[in-house]
């Protein structure tokens, strides 16, 4: 059985796609208090990137990093989003998947802080 909204193709799907995502981050940075949180970190701290780098590689791995984070972010609140529409019951199986997408949202953050700290221990020393 083929998903009826699957036939687009080319251009017209790009557009779609594109027009998908943009409500996605949208939806994300109007519903999620942790998503707009990181958004303006990022917004903050990607400036600091150039200041911080001492070459072009260090500058994306520290760029990298807060993209990363964001990513994690809109995973997980895709995850919430789809555990509360199945049921807001408390289930083991939903506070599992929630946990776990919370858990990859601190470890890129974790990772996102150490590579911070050693740019700045090394642009500092």
């Amino acid at each position: 059985m083929s998903n009826p909204h699957k036939g687009r193709t080319g251009l017209d799907r790009i557009i779609h796609a594109a027009g998908y995502s943009w409500a996605g981050l949208k939806a994300a940075y109007t519903g999620e208090s942790a998503f707009r949180q990181e958004t303006w970190l990022c917004v903050i701290a990607a400036p600091l990137s150039y200041w911080l780098a001492k070459s072009w590689e260090q500058a994306a791995l520290l760029l990298g990093s807060l993209v990363l984070v964001l990513i994690v972010e809109l995973l997980n609140s895709a995850v919430e989003a789809v555990v509360d529409r199945v049921s807001f019951e408390r289930h083991e199986l939903s506070k599992r998947a929630k946990d776990i997408a919370s858990a990859a949202v601190l470890m890129s953050l974790l990772l996102a802080g150490g590579i911070w700290g050693a740019a700045a221990w090394q642009h500092l020393r």
